[in-house]
């Protein structure tokens, strides 16, 4: 029993340091069954429903009635990050009310979103009509750059150590 105790502490703290970027409460709204390949395919069949997606940002716009990013889609790892190394899946428009900083949303940034599916809207892309189905956003998140220099936030191991 004494040594069970201490690895069911590890086991709940390991397991309390998942994060996600996005709240419970727009993740509740997401339908698990629907994924973006399958949106993609066939937005006007999936009007409505909420999509957990991400991707690198390819061009931010503004306009008076709000935001629109257009995003290559990646896919998400466990905590909710975009994967570059992954293979994507197509490109989607985010819309949102208000001002999106090109600055901020540049090109090359990832984020992750909540989204209600909105259809779809074709538009010219390298030479062809793009199909580019819309999310309206309902919660975004724009990830930091990583610092390719940086440690390790977490080291396993066993024995002694120094660090500067």
């Amino acid at each position: 029993m004494r040594i069970i105790l201490p690895f069911l502490a590890v086991i709940l703290a390991l397991t309390g340091c998942s994060r996600h970027v996005i709240s419970k409460e727009a993740l509740l709204l997401v339908d698990q069954s629907v994924s973006f390949a399958v949106v993609s395919q066939n937005p006007g069949a999936f009007t409505g429903k909420f999509l957990l997606a991400g991707g690198s940002v390819a061009q931010v716009r503004n306009t008076p009635s709000g935001a629109e990013l257009e995003v290559v889609q990646l896919p998400l790892g466990s905590d909710d990050r975009p994967n570059e190394k992954g293979p994507s899946e197509g490109r989607f428009l985010a819309r949102a009310a208000g001002f999106l900083d090109p600055l901020i949303y540049k090109q090359g940034r990832l984020v992750t979103m909540v989204g209600g599916v909105a259809g779809s809207e074709t538009r010219p892309l390298e030479g062809i009509d793009y199909a580019y189905p819309i999310l309206d956003v309902r919660e975004l998140y724009v990830w930091r750059p990583e610092d390719p220099y940086a440690s390790p936030p977490v080291y396993f191991g066993i024995g002694v150590g120094v660090g500067f």
